[in-house]
């Protein structure tokens, strides 16, 4: 089956949830600049959310223009996939709205780890069917930046428990790596 319908579906979904966490944001009711000063937790966390969606979109769309045709099981990996991402509104409010507390910082993290393997099943899979020596393959590589992404998601969860603030500063440290352009897909695209 072709990928278009996938990639037109996904694209809807990762919309619906930027609308979302975006309608979360709430003005301040007050008219001076020091009214915004209790929001910006939850600034700060629709913003790293933000970014973390425009990765995943990113990458998808990338990991999309290698393959050539998707599977029942590659459409199932797909709408995990976008379940965990649609999760990530509620744990970007919860995180918000409670400072830095273990609760949400863990749930947060617990996201974010899931988002990381839907990503990894869905790219695993594409990968199966397209064939280990196709462009996607390729340009997947060893894929070293998901798994110690992996890692440091584990990582931050655990220390949620111990000191939030830490976990935190490792979810945004997880995503400056990805935000750095990753160029194995255009490199692939030109060489073939």
């Amino acid at each position: 089956m072709g990928k278009e319908r996938l990639a037109a579906f996904s694209d809807g979904v990762v919309a619906i949830i930027i609308t979302i966490m975006v309608l979360e944001l709430r003005p301040p009711h007050g008219t001076s600049l020091v009214a915004i000063q209790p929001l910006l937790p939850v600034f700060l966390s629709y913003v790293l959310s933000f970014i973390y969606v425009g990765i995943y979109w990113n990458n998808h769309h990338h990991m999309l223009q290698l393959a050539r045709t998707v599977t029942g099981p590659i459409l199932w990996a797909n709408l995990h996939l976008l379940f965990w991402l649609s999760m990530v509104p509620f744990a970007t409010a919860w995180m918000g709205e409670n400072r830095p507390s273990t609760g949400p910082v863990a749930v947060y993290g617990v996201v974010l780890i899931m988002n990381a393997i839907g990503y990894t099943l869905l790219m695993t899979l594409m990968i199966r069917h397209e064939g280990a020596d196709s462009a996607l393959a390729r340009a997947m590589g060893r894929d070293i930046k998901g798994k110690v992404s992996l890692v440091m998601y584990a990582l931050a969860i655990g220390l949620a428990f111990v000191q939030p603030v830490v976990s935190l500063a490792l979810y945004v440290l997880v995503a400056m790596i990805w935000f750095i352009p990753d160029r194995r897909v255009e490199r692939t695209l030109k060489a073939g």
